[in-house]
């Protein structure tokens, strides 16, 4: 497998899982057909492309980068489709969570 590819998995990870969790606000507890429908098939996706990632990158990298990716994604989603703000907080925790992804995959030296 070329070195690229488990990060275009985990890159689709990203968006199969924001898609998922967008779609799971909208299916209303899961009582939207569509929606609903939507949200299932996207975690599915999502988590067969994390599967591939694993296999070349160990699993905490691979973990900590997806759902931290995905917060923030899902949390981009939350501001443009569901008008939400976050406040000072909650943009100073997102800076942080993405501060440690950085650090996850450039800064940490893990033995697979």
């Amino acid at each position: 497998m070329n070195i690229s590819n488990p990060y275009i998995f985990l890159f689709l990870a990203i968006i199969f899982g924001t898609t998922s969790n967008s779609f799971a606000k909208s299916a209303e507890g899961f009582t939207q057909w569509f929606p609903s429908v939507v949200s299932s098939i996207t975690i599915i996706l999502c988590m067969y492309a994390l599967s591939n990632v694993m296999k070349t990158v160990p699993v905490g990298v691979t973990y900590a980068s997806f759902a931290g990716l995905c917060i923030i994604a899902t949390s981009v989603v939350g501001i443009i489709k569901f008008n939400q703000s976050p406040n000072f907080y909650t943009t100073v925790g997102l800076i942080l969570i993405i501060i440690g992804v950085v650090m996850v995959n450039l800064l940490g030296k893990t033995e697979s």
